[in-house]
């Protein structure tokens, strides 16, 4: 049984929330998201709460359930607060910078990395070294930073690379004192 599926959202009263077609339209200070809804379950919205109901009692209309409310909760939050991924760069001389509505990542390789920012993303660079990412959908931020990560992820030696600020590296041991005969 979804535990999370039952849980009610509930809507702020400076958002709008819209639902038609299997359509769900959610209006915020910060913008504004919409989201298609799996056929197995439907959407009730009265007195400022949503909740997700499943048509069937069947395993997947239950784990429908629960991924829909989730996905729901996380556009109200968006559009009210909005989303933040912070993504730590480590390695000597590597560096990030801002151009445009582009970051600039110097890791390694022999020429700088240009990494184009999709449409609502937005970045900043901290003391060369720190990106924090800003987005109202929670999807796109993720694999925005999932892409940025993969330029040059963390290796387990010397642990340089670009890794999640909340990530740790498992490190490996170098070669054990190797003597030659």
């Amino acid at each position: 049984m979804s535990r999370v599926g039952k849980k009610p959202v509930v809507i702020p009263e400076k958002t709008k929330v819209s639902y038609e077609n299997k359509v769900i339209t959610v209006q915020g200070e910060k913008g504004t998201l919409t989201q298609a809804i799996h056929p197995a379950v439907d959407l009730k919205i009265a007195d400022g709460v949503l909740n997700v109901v499943p048509f069937e009692d069947k395993r997947t209309s239950r784990a429908m359930q629960g991924l829909m409310r989730s996905l729901v909760a996380n556009m109200i939050a968006g559009v009210n607060q909005g989303f933040e991924r912070t993504l730590v760069i480590d390695g000597i001389g590597y560096r990030a910078e801002i151009q445009g509505n582009a970051i600039v990542l110097n890791v390694g390789y022999s020429n700088p990395v240009k990494f184009d920012l999709p449409e609502g993303v937005s970045a900043s660079v901290d003391r060369n070294t720190i990106i924090k990412l800003f987005c109202i959908d929670k999807e796109k931020l993720g694999r925005t930073a999932a892409a940025i990560r993969k330029i040059r992820p963390p290796e387990p030696y010397k642990g340089k690379g670009i890794k999640y600020a909340e990530e740790r590296i498992r490190r490996k041991a170098g070669k054990a004192g190797v003597t030659a005969q």
